[in-house]
């Protein structure tokens, strides 16, 4: 469309836009709601239905950004549906479970036609009226099939579309951005690059292979249906992660987040530094409230998840799509050509299930006294002659004898009982997995040994296998808050308090070679080095588990090295690790046909649990 003809049309239509409100904004006017905040409800919502958008003011009712005049961000796809779309979906989730989560994972298939632009609340029926017109006047002119090419260097892998074709998408895109910019009073810009359907971004090098495999086996010669897909999201949270709930988590404190179970919630990780262990900060989704919740009552969730599906026009329908046409040059991967005969699914690739050889189980320790009570707990158990006494049903009965100063073990808490009980549970349910466990390495700390220790009771293997107490899994020595090594019990101290040690075992680190402070390279390189050194020990028996009770940061810093993978930058380990709660574990198993390791689900649950804070009958039951 000419541009005077554009300035024509925009005339016309804002003319007779003022003569007949949108039905749904009239609906909502009438409820009582103001223009504003309805028009920001039916934005949010995709300008769907009227239940929608009232479900979200009143959801929003406490939204201290609801009157604030941030508009969504919009941005045009074409994405594939029908059998080509379960095609990308099978090697979306193959791919994740081969080779982690990239970049790809975080958003559904697609092609980019315009990229985020803003667009007032009032205007966006333009861009649907705009999407309408475009789709209907390319619909001759859009291709039978599209060409598409597979791509692949060392940190991307996907279909890149044939020149022709791109070129009509390309039009198509710009046809819609110009009548956009036009007549809704924004910014649209077209994708006028290579357009292409990214399969994998930014994931490790040493994937490459693995993820070539699986994307020469995607056969695009499937009926497919593209859709114009018009999506929007919040552009606040833009750069934040998104989780979603697992449980629903009602607010003790007022500074707290109320949930529900699949919520999703937008966290800021530069903002997370100062929040206490195990909780995070973020804003909801669905509330628009800000607040503080547990960690582990959620997950990650992809970056799209959250996205609202306006509106979607079909373009084409096709037998069958094309790798190339006869105008356009063969491009081979690595050297081949990949075959017409390809599978038909991703399946039919996958190697044959092995014989799992040996497992690791890598697991954190169970509650702690001062995640609890706070770093002061030893000063609110001892008397005033230094005798210690159970000052709460979660504190220990008792502490271990040991021959230095009971005020050690302010440095090297014990488990609390909720933690003695989360233990013996674990063991509990890897027993009734009929899991053998032939192995056990802990970390010198108390909690760690204790943890170790009623794992094996609740296995009933306390009589059978013992401990080894190896320091190198001892955590990041820099996140000690004293500046110091702890000074741990010794093996005879543990044994004579009647821990189940294997006290004749020499760990592959002694406790003097742990500097304080120790910086990150030196940390991972420790733990690389001792989690081959466990491996190695252990390779008598053929099956069987290898049981290790470290820290939070040992989940990582074991497991990584053994399935092949780098360390993870220092900048988001910290963020990682605070995620990981009482008794989160990995589980690696070996292949023993292939030479490697590769992580799979562990053999048994998660547990979860709500926090329960101190009582004082006298605080509002005897006062008024």
């Amino acid at each position: 469309m000419a541009v005077p003809e554009t300035q024509l049309y925009a005339k016309v239509s804002n003319k007779r836009r003022s003569k007949s409100i949108s039905v749904l904004l009239e609906s909502l006017l009438a409820k009582g709601f103001p223009a504003h905040t309805a028009q920001k409800a039916l934005a949010a919502t995709g300008q769907k239905t009227i239940e929608d958008a009232t479900k979200w003011l009143h959801s929003h009712c406490n939204d201290p950004s609801l009157d604030d005049p941030i508009p969504q961000e919009y941005a045009l796809y074409l994405c594939p549906t029908g059998p080509f779309h379960n095609h990308l979906q099978e090697f979306w989730k193959e791919s994740k479970r081969q080779c982690g989560k990239n970049r790809a994972h975080e958003i559904f298939p697609h092609i980019t036609l315009c990229d985020f632009f803003t667009c007032e609340d009032q205007k966006v029926e333009i861009l649907y009226d705009t999407l309408k017109r475009v789709s209907d006047n390319f619909s001759q002119r859009f291709p039978s099939f599209i060409s598409l090419t597979l791509h692949s260097s060392t940190s991307y892998l996907g279909f890149f579309v044939g020149d022709s074709h791109a070129n009509i998408l390309k039009e198509f895109a710009v046809a819609f951005s110009s009548e956009a910019s036009a007549l809704a009073d924004c910014h649209v810009k077209p994708c006028l690059k290579q357009l292409h359907l990214t399969l994998a971004h930014k994931f490790y090098p040493h994937h490459q292979k693995t993820l070539e495999q699986l994307a020469i086996c995607i056969n695009p010669r499937e009926t497919c249906q593209w859709v114009a897909a018009l999506y929007s999201r919040d552009m606040r949270f833009v750069h934040y992660q998104t989780l979603r709930a697992l449980f629903q988590y009602k607010p003790q404190n007022i500074d707290e987040l109320m949930i529900n179970t699949g919520d999703f919630i937008y966290v800021d990780p530069s903002q997370q530094s100062d929040v206490c262990e195990g909780w995070v900060i973020g804003t909801s989704h669905r509330t628009g409230c800000r607040g503080f919740l547990p960690e582990n009552y959620t997950e990650r969730a992809s970056e799209s998840d959250t996205w609202v599906k306006h509106r979607e026009y079909v373009l084409a329908t096709t037998p069958r799509f094309l790798t190339q046409t006869k105008n356009e040059p063969n491009e081979k991967l690595n050297g081949e050509v990949p075959s017409s005969s390809m599978p038909r699914s991703l399946t039919n690739i996958l190697p044959l299930q092995k014989t799992l050889q040996r497992g690791v189980l890598v697991m954190r320790h169970g509650e702690r006294v001062d995640q609890v009570f706070g770093k002061s707990w030893l000063q609110q158990c001892l008397t005033a002659d230094g005798k210690y006494y159970r000052a709460d049903l979660n504190f220990p009965p008792t502490l271990p004898k040991r021959k230095d100063s009971v005020e050690h073990f302010e440095y090297d808490p014990p488990l609390s009982c909720c933690g003695v009980f989360q233990s013996r549970l674990i063991g509990e349910a890897l027993l009734d997995q009929d899991v053998t466990v032939n192995y056990i390495y802990s970390s010198p700390a108390l909690r760690c040994i204790q943890t170790a220790q009623h794992v094996l009771q609740g296995l009933q293997l306390d009589h059978k296998v013992k401990i080894r107490v190896e320091p190198g899994l001892f955590e990041w020595t820099k996140w000690e808050a004293n500046k110091a090594i702890p000074s741990f019990m010794t093996v005879t101290e543990l044994a004579d308090a009647s821990y189940k040690i294997d006290t004749s075992y020499r760990g592959n680190f002694s406790l003097s070679s742990l500097m304080p402070s120790e910086s990150y390279e030196e940390y991972v390189s420790r733990s690389s080095v001792v989690i081959k050194q466990i491996i190695t020990a252990c390779s008598s028996k053929g099956k069987g588990v290898i049981l290790i009770v470290g820290h939070g940061s040992s989940l990582t810093s074991l497991t990584r090295p053994l399935i092949g993978l780098p360390a993870r930058d220092s900048s988001n380990f910290a963020q990682v690790v605070r995620k990981i709660p009482s008794l989160g574990m990995c589980f690696c198993e070996e292949m023993k046909e292939e030479n490697k390791w590769q992580m799979a689900n562990p053999p048994v649950k998660t547990l979860t649990h709500g926090a329960n804070a101190a009582f004082n009958w006298r605080n509002g039951i005897m006062e008024d």
